[in-house]
Order: structure tokens, then sequence, then C-alpha cells
């Protein structure tokens, strides 16, 4: 099987609405998506997918379905390219040249970039090719810096990074409170991925793991209830869990949710007010949402 390559050029506004669409179809699929300028003069734009695991024929069939609402006659426009890419590892050579990621005293980066962090800093090493999260993405970066201002405010005791990817997140979290953090992903290779940064990092005793789905694994309740909860997923999996999520927060705890665009914070802040949390603070970074709330009569 292959990796399929889906571009559909279009004006900029409509490439646009075409890769956040793409998210939405895809989000329960991990496949990555991207829109750029495709033209010198600016006339033209492309929005693109890279199907996984595919063959052409079944890459076009499923784009059309996801998506024929958008496409007149239920198809892809004709100008559209289908092409199978050469087998390389296309994560790695995507993020090849990527710079450090700065997010106040977090600095998130490769081995070849550790001269980039100064004494100062928190330096996180994260290698580019690595498939669950680097930090070069405004949630990521909105998390981080979210989180750096929770624990300038207050200590936390049990806290939990909940679909930790590489576990940037997590790490940041054991090495700005030097306190315990369980992190988990539904994907093991994550977990895996995740507990080796962590040793890495010189965090490893303070990181703890697991693999499991959502929040109904018993592993959770052995850890919990947890005061700091950071959960960087997607939208819909966030409204899904929002009721089981809860149960297993703290009476005074603070929750930061991100994954989410800017158009999904009314209805992530309305499942979690149903819950009786309160939004506290709101961080928009480009064009991607990350929102805090509260359990409890406090203001983290």
């Amino acid at each position: 099987m292959d990796t399929i390559r889906v571009r559909i050029p279009a004006p900029e506004a409509e490439a646009k609405a075409l890769a956040i669409i793409m998210e939405q179809c895809f989000e329960d699929d991990g496949f990555p998506i991207a829109v750029f300028e495709s033209s010198l003069d600016g006339t033209v734009w492309t929005a693109e997918v890279l199907v996984l695991e595919s063959t052409v024929d079944e890459a076009v069939k499923l784009v059309e379905m996801r998506m024929s609402e958008h496409f007149e006659g239920g198809v892809m426009p004709d100008d559209s390219e289908v092409e199978v890419l050469p087998d390389i590892n296309w994560v790695a050579k995507s993020l090849e040249g990527l710079k450090p990621v700065r997010a106040d005293r977090v600095i998130v980066h490769g081995a070849h970039d550790r001269d980039a962090v100064n004494t100062s800093d928190i330096g996180i090493e994260i290698e580019a090719a690595q498939a669950f999260g680097t930090g070069h993405h405004g949630t990521t970066e909105g998390c981080l810096l979210e989180l750096q201002r929770l624990l300038k405010r207050n200590k936390y005791q049990r806290m939990l990074d909940l679909g930790t990817g590489t576990g940037v997140l997590g790490i940041a979290l054991a090495k700005l409170s030097s306190a315990e953090v369980l992190a988990t992903d539904i994907d093991p290779i994550a977990v895996e991925a995740a507990v080796d940064n962590a040793r890495k990092n010189n965090v490893g005793p303070h990181f703890k793991a697991f693999t499991g789905a959502g929040v109904d694994d018993r592993r959770f309740s052995e850890f919990g209830p947890f005061d700091l909860v950071v959960a960087n997923i997607l939208a819909k999996p966030l409204m899904q869990m929002s009721a089981k999520l809860c149960r297993n927060l703290a009476e005074k705890s603070a929750l930061v949710l991100s994954g989410l665009r800017i158009e999904h914070g009314p209805r992530i802040i309305s499942a979690y007010g149903q819950q009786g949390l309160k939004l506290v603070h709101r961080r928009e970074i480009d064009g991607w949402l990350t929102l805090t709330f509260a359990k409890g009569k406090w203001a983290p």
C-alpha cells in the first residue's frame, strides 16, 4: 500500500476552506493536511491531503465519499492532482530544517539545535522524525504558554497529559513542576516514543505513561483525580469524552483543551459548561484555539 497525495487547486479563500473541511473529514484517520500558495502571482492556492496506506483508486473514492457535498456532482474537480509518493519517511522529510520553537521560557528543539537553548531556558529535545508532535503547531505552542501561566500561579500535585504524542506537554509539566505526570495515548508507538523522550530529557522518574483510549481505563482512577489536565487532541473526541473526563477532575482543578479550530470554541465551551466547568482563559494562535476551564470556585 502506498501514500497517495491528493491536491485540489483553488483561489486562496476556497483552498483554505477546503483544507478546513479536509481536517474535519479526516480527523479520525490522522491524515496530514496542508494548504499553500501554489502560483507565483498568488492567485492559485492548493489544499492537500496525504491518504496513507491506500491505492490511487481507493484514495480518490475515499476523498470523494467524505467530501462529496463540497464537490460539484460529488466528484473531485478536473484539475485535481493525484499521485503516488515515493516510499520515504514523509514525516521526517516534511519536518527537515524546522527551527526551534519557543513558547516563553520553553524551547522545543532537535538535537542539532541544542546550542539555541540558553541557560535560562527550559529545553525539550524532540527529534523531527517523530510523527506525534514536535511543537511546530499553534495548538502545542498555545498549551505550552498556558501551562507556564498556570504553573506560575499555582502548584499542582496530580497532572495528566491526555493524548501525549511525543510527550512534549507532559515533559514540560514535569520540568516546570518537578512533580509526577501521567501521560496517556491511544497509540502504543506514541507512548513508547514519549517515555523515551522523557528519559532523554531527564524527567523519566517523574513521567508515568500507559496506552489507553479516552478516559475509561481503570488506571485513571488509580492516578487521579487530577488537579491539572492538558488534552491537545481534536474537537470530536473532546466533545465525546467531556462527561467522563470531568469526572476524573479534582474538586479544585484546571483543564487545558486544544487541538481546536476557532469555530470549535462555542461547542467545546458549551459541552464543558454543562459539566459545571467555567471558561477562565482563551488563547488563539494561527487560527487554533486553546481553552482553559476551572472546576470549583477559583480562578487558576
